[in-house]
């Protein structure tokens, strides 16, 4: 075996997924005997078996990845509770092996993954969707890039026609339980963070448990960065539906006619809230010049 072999034949080995209980199976997939391959290229010793010593690294693998995953979504974790949180991750990694240099990417398509796995969710699904969405929202608000917003300057020259980007960072979410408030909590529970809602002025009374109780309620929240820490802001679904829209590519107009199609606003209640979009998406520094494809 050369060294190449040998370090591919390891790295198979140790990336295998591990059996639902967290050991290392015993067989591949195609049947082939684990003790047997690993006794191919690796000595016991006095205290262990050649398989023994393989399933060290094995698990140690997989044990790192699941915390890796676990770090990014605490909330999840906490509701869900570790054992199913763990049984979790293992489902979801094992679809959804590693295929980037970074950690930081593991737990991209969870979100996506848990839409079409109810199992995990004890009833709680849609929560559990929630949750997870703005947990990995809140990872792409932290690192994504930010670039130069546009100025009062440029308002001016506005019209009908003009396309806006947002900051690539800002993430918008539609959610039906206010989730932010559980993050939050979690947060505080789990140490020192640097996320903030808006969510705090709205907060009433709520009792001294570490997770508050989750009613649905229609929530829409803007994630995004500022001075280096994320903040959740709530936001009203009409500045949703035109940011999204913005987002999305759309001119100006078209984004203004989505936030108010198919409601009954008069021009003096569409006129404010378009001001007051602005006035927050301006100041955060939300909006950027479009730039051709």
């Amino acid at each position: 075996m050369t060294l190449l072999e040998l370090q591919r034949r390891m790295s198979e080995d140790v990336m295998r997924p591990l059996s639902p209980d967290f050991q290392m199976q015993t067989t591949t997939d195609d049947g082939r005997s684990t003790a047997a391959i690993a006794e191919g290229y690796i000595k016991p010793n006095d205290r262990l078996s050649s398989f023994d010593r393989l399933e060290i690294y094995n698990r140690q693998y997989w044990f790192r990845v699941i915390t890796a995953v676990a770090e990014d979504f605490p909330a999840l974790n906490a509701v869900l509770g570790s054992e199913v949180f763990d049984e979790l991750v293992l489902a979801y990694l094992r679809e959804n092996p590693s295929s980037s240099f970074t950690l930081r990417n593991l737990g991209s398509r969870l979100p996506e993954w848990l839409q079409n796995h109810a199992e995990f969710t004890s009833g709680n699904h849609d929560l559990a969707m929630d949750i997870a969405r703005l947990e990995w929202a809140y990872v792409e608000a932290f690192d994504r890039a930010a670039i130069p917003p546009v100025n009062g300057a440029d308002f001016a020259g506005f019209d009908g026609e003009t396309k806006l980007s947002l900051q690539p960072h800002l993430q918008l979410l539609d959610l039906k339980y206010p989730v932010d408030e559980l993050v939050l909590a979690v947060h505080r529970e789990t140490g020192p963070s640097d996320i903030m809602s808006n969510a705090i002025s709205e907060r009433r009374e709520t009792s001294e448990a570490a997770l508050p109780k989750m009613s649905r309620q229609d929530i829409y929240l803007a994630v995004h960065r500022y001075d280096n820490s994320v903040y959740y802001r709530r936001i009203d679904r009409e500045a949703l539906l035109l940011l999204s829209s913005l987002q999305s590519g759309n001119s100006l107009g078209s984004a203004l006619e989505a936030a108010f199609e198919g409601g009954a606003y008069t021009v003096e209640d569409q006129t404010a809230k378009i001001q007051e979009c602005f006035a927050h998406a301006a100041e955060l520094g939300w909006f950027c010049i479009a730039t051709p494809k």
